[in-house]
């Protein structure tokens, strides 16, 4: 008695102490810059429309565009998926938060047996007067069990179960963030590939009025054979861009679809009709590289993996010591009569403490602790090299669209002198002092200049959404961390 006494004294201290095995985690330091390298030319773009961080699609001031984005987020399948996982994590938590509370159980069973005359057992029944060779047991009990966290082995696991449901929770944001971008990616995309297509189909017709010009003035010994050819070869390039746009263009659409959860074609009918291609909006605000830790969910997830691989270590190093467990049973057994089963000779008790400890199995322990701290290793090189790849896709992100929005501005530019120089030499072919292939080849280097522009509007604005998404827009990080 003295010794169980002892024995639950010293169980109840280190409970009361709350000591946990392995090593408690601290968020390791980031290999980040003070600053970016160019946040004040982003800052004085000449966007004319603001964005807020948390819905910036909306900045972009077309209608559809973000409903399409709003769409997504409900019914992306994606995202649906990050959801299903975040759920499984709970639940994981859950387990491991029960494995610290006691269990119980309620068990009942009614048997009958008929009871063999050949066994010895038999035998010598069968030879006592007025043997029943049937019989019949009733048994029901309350049991319970505990064990005992006494080195902190449990209380790890579920320190590295909450851990991974806080990865789950911002995976789901970072899910949440890619199918945003995505979407807005995707539909910026089509609108610039529906612009071009339209240049496309205007080069066409103005390639095949210089080809009858052409053929026109051979006809009449004007122009020489090889100009026919030269000009049915430039129909013929920029004819074959047609079907190249044109399947950019389906693929884009399906790939819409896909993003919102609908089989392809489902929305085609409403992009028919060629729209504007959106404009960047403003970025008020940049932070620096330290909110990445905050505001990117991918470092979340890599940080929170860390902080599970480093609990597991613990868990690890807690199968050195002993497991103690409580267990109890409170029940009634009779093996007379059913009516006799809750009567007081019936009832029965019992209270164990048990000890489990791999003392000869140590080197399979520590062959387990390598290899929770080589998981720990791995975790945190991941955590560190995501820290670097977020801040490298924010400065991509900020020389993209500076410098897509200077070559957009400067092909403008282009296409305005290039316009005002086709009305000359359309006002000097009806004065007649030009011809027509004048006006033609201008209106082919026009179109030419609107194609490129086109371009570089279309990727300044996918560069406006790289740049929200590699800076973590779109979701609301925690004020405070979990408990």
């Amino acid at each position: 008695m003295f010794h169980l006494r002892t024995l639950a004294l010293v169980v109840s201290s280190v409970l009361l102490a709350g000591c946990a095995t392995g090593p408690d985690y601290h968020r390791p330091d980031a290999p980040l810059p003070e600053h970016y390298q160019s946040p004040s030319a982003v800052q004085q773009r000449s966007a004319s429309r603001p964005a807020s961080f948390a819905v910036w699609w909306d900045g972009f001031g077309d209608p559809l565009l973000s409903q399409y984005v709003t769409d997504a987020l409900a019914q992306n399948l994606d995202l649906a998926q990050a959801t299903a996982r975040m759920t499984q994590a709970r639940a994981g938590l859950g387990a491991a938060t029960a494995a610290l509370l006691p269990s119980g159980n309620i068990s009942g069973q009614a048997a009958r047996a008929y009871q063999s005359a050949e066994t010895p057992l038999g035998q010598v029944l069968s030879s006592t007067p007025d043997y029943n060779r049937y019989g019949n047991s009733y048994e029901t009990d309350l049991n319970a069990s505990w064990e005992i966290d006494v080195f902190g082995g449990l209380r790890r696991g579920r320190q590295a179960a909450l851990a991974d449901y806080q990865a789950s929770e911002a995976g789901v944001a970072a899910t949440r963030l890619a199918v945003a971008a995505q979407t807005a990616d995707i539909y910026i995309t089509l609108r610039g590939l529906q612009a071009r297509l339209s240049i496309a189909e205007k080069q066409v017709s103005t390639q095949q009025e210089l080809l009858e010009k052409v053929q026109l003035l051979n006809a009449k010994g004007l122009a020489p054979g090889y100009q026919v050819r030269q000009t049915e070869g430039e129909l013929a390039q920029v004819q074959a861009t047609v079907p190249v746009l044109s399947m950019g263009l389906d693929a884009a659409m399906n790939a819409l679809d896909v993003m919102l959860g609908t089989p392809p074609g489902t929305h085609r009918s409403q992009l028919a009709l060629p729209g504007a291609i959106p404009q960047a909006p403003q970025i008020a605000s940049t932070g620096t590289p330290a909110d990445l830790l905050r505001r990117r969910p991918d470092i979340i997830v890599a940080e929170r993996h860390l902080a599970a691989s480093s609990a597991r270590i613990g868990v690890a190093v807690s199968e050195y010591y002993p497991k103690f467990s409580l267990s109890a049973l409170l029940g009634s057994a009779t093996a007379v009569s059913g009516n006799n089963l809750f009567s007081g000779g019936a009832s029965q008790s019992a209270a164990v403490l048990g000890l489990r400890w791999r003392l000869f199995d140590f080197g399979r322990i520590n062959a387990q602790i390598d290899q929770a701290k080589g998981q720990e290793a791995e975790a945190l090189a991941a955590y560190r090299l995501s820290v670097l790849r977020a801040t490298e896709d924010v400065e991509n992100a900020f020389s993209a669209l500076v410098n897509r929005e200077i070559q957009a501005a400067t092909l403008t530019r282009g296409e305005t002198a290039l316009a005002s120089a086709r009305q000359s030499s359309f006002i000097a072919y009806r004065q007649g002092t030009a011809s027509l292939m004048d006006v033609l080849h201008n209106d082919e280097t026009l179109l030419q200049a609107s194609d490129a522009r086109a371009q570089a509007q279309t990727e300044s604005a996918r560069a406006a959404v790289a740049t929200f998404r590699a800076l973590g827009g779109g979701w609301q990080p925690p004020e405070t961390p979990a408990p």
